[in-house]
């Protein structure tokens, strides 16, 4: 078999056909692979609600409020117990963070008394910023039975009344104004 010469229209002839294998089989995987993503934001997301407020027997996401604040939307779950409210989750975030944003589930019973606190997502620095894990450190029991009313949520050396994170204040003060962010939505839709 002869040996055939390259050309421009052989190139790109090969080129667009390499090129539309590789896009039709990204196209694939994204169409395969959205579903099950979308499945464990879900399941991430009502694992948190539960951590953070008092027990329900209802669906949280099912009966979700927006709140625009800040020039985005925050998102709160009542929780409902034999049809009474008796928590609220506030899905919230900051863009302050070390590494930039990062979101946060915050839990108040009817008072506006912090429940607990979860971290959805973050970027923050490993062995550093994110300490606000729970499952890295105890940094969010701190929040535990506070009002915001009643507790400055600032860091100490912010005359505040929180212990930041040793090495990571920014990450601390970010976590502190997303709690805030929080609690203005809850009261604010009351």
């Amino acid at each position: 078999m002869a040996k055939k010469e390259s050309n421009f229209v052989s190139m790109v002839t090969t080129l667009s056909v390499v090129a539309l294998v590789a896009a039709a089989l990204l196209g694939g995987v994204y169409e395969a692979t959205k579903e099950p993503i979308r499945l464990a934001d879900l399941r991430k997301r009502n694992e948190a609600i539960e951590a953070v407020v008092p027990a329900f027997d209802t669906v949280p996401s099912d009966q979700i409020v927006k709140y625009g604040l800040d020039g985005d939307t925050l998102t709160l779950y009542p929780a409902v117990k034999d049809g009474v409210v008796v928590g609220t989750a506030v899905e919230t975030f900051t863009n302050n963070g070390f590494s930039g944003e990062f979101k946060l589930m915050v839990g108040f019973d009817n008072s506006g008394t912090i429940v607990d606190i979860a971290v959805l997502k973050h970027s923050e620095t490993p062995g550093l910023g994110d300490k606000m894990e729970r499952a890295k450190s105890d940094f969010h029991v701190q929040f535990m039975g506070q009002h915001p009313d009643e507790f400055r949520l600032a860091v100490k050396k912010d005359g505040g009344e929180v212990d930041a994170i040793t090495a990571s204040t920014i990450s601390s003060r970010a976590y502190c104004e997303a709690v805030e962010r929080a609690y203005e939505a809850w009261k604010a839709t009351r």
